[in-house]
């Protein structure tokens, strides 16, 4: 099962995804500790990644050299990101979880139920705490790659969307 699962995350297009995903992760954490009180988020494709937020394209394209050095440098670190969207799934599959466990042996009317939010919202907190380090540990492991092995960046193009400024990092490789 684990061999098939390796398989599955080395697949072509997935570890195309999971280095880009860990490209942007470390991009945006040099772009955060250069000026911390920017707000700025990221996401991932086959593509690339955009950078959604008022970032000026030649801060942009140094962070993003220094995260393909330090990456290739072996900073794993910087692939995983405290504010990534699997830390907030994994909190919510654990915390929905313990709720629908909480919730399992109820029955009856309203009122009955509600007796049961004291329990339910112990066991979400609960499962809040338990899953604090699962979010990590599943960027870690399967939704980046640290080991970006010869991803380069081809392009980086700024456009307006909507209200907000926005870059598109193509890679390759």
């Amino acid at each position: 099962m684990q061999n098939r699962f390796n398989k599955l995350l080395n697949f072509p297009y997935i570890l195309r995804l999971r280095r880009n995903h860990a490209l942007e992760h470390a991009t945006m954490q040099i772009l955060a500790r250069k000026n911390p009180h920017q707000a700025a988020a990221g996401y991932s494709d086959l593509e690339g990644f955009s950078i959604i937020g008022s970032v000026s394209t030649d801060d942009l394209q140094a962070a993003v050299d220094e995260a393909l050095k330090r990456l290739r440098a072996g900073e794993t670190q910087l692939a995983i990101h405290p504010h990534c969207g699997t830390n907030f799934v994994a909190s919510g599959v654990v915390a929905g979880g313990m709720a629908w466990l909480a919730m399992s042996r109820s029955s009856g009317g309203l009122f009955k139920r509600l007796e049961r939010l004291p329990v339910v919202i112990m066991m979400v907190t609960l499962g809040s705490m338990l899953a604090q380090p699962l979010g990590p540990w599943l960027q870690a492991r399967v939704t980046t790659q640290a080991d970006i092995g010869n991803l380069q960046v081809v392009s980086i193009t700024r456009f307006q969307r909507q209200e907000a400024p926005m870059h598109k990092v193509r890679t390759a490789g």
